[in-house]
C-alpha cells in the first residue's frame, strides 16, 4: 500500500527547514539599516538610560540606532506608534511598566493590548527602589518602623510622586503586607515627594535608591532597605524589606524593550542579544552602577513572564490603594 501521507509530511518538512533557514539568514543580515527605538516620555527619565544603551549598540552593531521622545499622554502616543509599526525590527519601544502594565489599571482608554500587540524583547535593567525615613524618625531598621506604625495607627506619613504612581503603590502594598495603617500624602513628582521627608514634615517614603544616597550622606535621611525581593549586589549589608515583612516586595520597575507583535524570532533573538551586550559593556555597566541600577538581562521568555507577574503585582496594589481607571 502507498504512503499517502509520505509527500506532505516531506512538503511540511522542507517549509520548516526553509523558514528557518530565511530566518536565520534574515538575522544575520539584521540590522541593514537605522534602527528607531522609541522613548514614550519626554527628555530626562527613561531616554538618559536609553541613550547610553543606543549609543553602545550603535558602536556594536554598526547601524545608527536613533532614539526619539514621543511624549504624551502618560505614555500611551509613543508606545501606540510602535504598536502600529512593521515587526521587521527596526523599530523598538523601551519603556516602564507605566504604559504596559499600571495604565491597564489607571486608563479607561489605552488605544493598544499591551500584551497582544507587542513582542517582549529584553528586560534591560531595574532602578532600585529603597525605603527611606526622614533622620529624626527614632527607627532603624524595618521592624521598627512597622512597630511604630503599629502603635500609632494613622499618625505616620508616607509620600508619593502622586495618585497612581509607582511608589504610590508601592507604599500602598507595603501597608497591606505589613498590616500598617499609615497616611499617605500626594504631591506632584519626586522632587517635592522627597523634599519633604528631609525636611521633616513627612515620615518616610519609597525613593530611587540614588536620589536617597545623597541625602544620607548629609545626614537628611535614614535608608533602611531595598524595597526588591533581594539585596541589592552593591550594598549587600543593607536589608531587603523583605527579610522584616515576609511577602512583601516592591511591584515591578523594569525599564524593558518590545517590538510590535509578530516579530521574526531570530530577529527578536538578535536584537536581545545586542540589548545584552550593550548593558554588560564595562564603561555602560560602571555607569549604571553609578545611577542606582540593578541589572536584569532578560530573555524574552523571562520578560513575558514578568509581565504577567507585574499584573498581579500592580493589581493587587491598584486594588489596596482604592484607585479607580479615569
Amino acid at each position: 500500500m502507498r504512503n499517502s501521507g509520505f509527500p506532505g509530511l516531506f512538503l511540511r518538512i522542507f517549509v520548516a527547514i526553509f523558514v528557518t533557514l530565511s530566518g536565520n539568514a534574515f538575522a544575520q543580515a539584521f540590522p541593514s539599516k537605522p534602527i528607531r527605538l522609541i522613548v514614550p516620555f519626554p527628555p530626562g527619565g527613561v531616554d538618559t538610560t536609553g541613550r547610553l544603551l543606543a549609543q553602545k549598540m550603535t558602536e556594536n552593531i554598526g547601524q545608527p540606532v536613533v532614539l526619539e521622545n514621543r511624549g504624551g499622554a502618560n505614555g500611551m502616543i509613543g508606545s501606540g506608534e510602535v504598536a502600529r509599526a512593521a515587526p521587521d525590527g527596526y523599530t523598538m519601544l523601551m519603556t516602564t511598566p507605566s504604559t504596559h502594565i499600571t495604565a491597564v489599571f489607571l486608563s479607561k482608554n489605552v488605544p493598544f493590548d499591551p500584551v497582544k500587540d507587542f513582542t517582549p524583547i529584553c528586560m534591560a535593567v531595574e532602578p532600585v527602589t529603597v525605603l527611606v525615613v526622614g533622620a529624626a524618625v527614632k527607627v532603624n531598621s524595618v521592624r521598627e518602623l512597622v512597630d511604630m506604625a503599629r502603635r500609632n495607627p494613622g499618625k505616620l506619613s508616607y509620600s508619593s510622586s502622586g495618585i497612581g504612581s509607582a511608589f504610590h503603590l508601592i507604599g500602598e502594598l507595603f501597608k497591606t503586607v505589613a498590616n500598617v495603617d499609615i497616611l499617605h500624602v500626594p504631591y506632584k513628582g519626586t522632587g517635592p515627594m522627597l523634599a519633604d521627608v528631609v525636611a521633616g514634615r513627612i515620615d518616610m517614603t519609597f525613593t530611587a535608591l540614588n536620589s536617597a544616597i545623597v541625602q544620607e550622606k548629609n545626614g537628611k535621611l535614614k535608608i533602611l532597605a531595598v524595597a526588591e525581593g533581594a539585596r541589592y549586589a552593591r550594598m549587600p549589608d543593607l536589608p531587603s524589606a523583605g527579610e522584616a515583612v515576609p511577602g512583601f516586595e516592591k511591584p515591578a520597575s523594569w525599564f524593558g524593550f518590545f517590538g510590535p507583535a509578530g516579530m521574526a524570532r531570530p530577529v527578536v533573538e538578535r536584537l536581545n542579544s545586542e540589548i545584552i551586550k550593550a548593558v554588560n559593556a564595562p564603561e555602560v555597566r560602571a555607569k549604571l552602577d553609578e545611577g542606582g541600577f540593578a541589572i536584569i538581562n532578560s530573555t524574552p521568555e523571562q520578560f513575558a513572564q514578568a509581565m504577567k507577574r507585574g499584573f498581579e503585582q500592580y493589581g493587587k496594589a491598584v486594588q489596596a490603594a482604592g484607585v479607580k481607571p479615569e
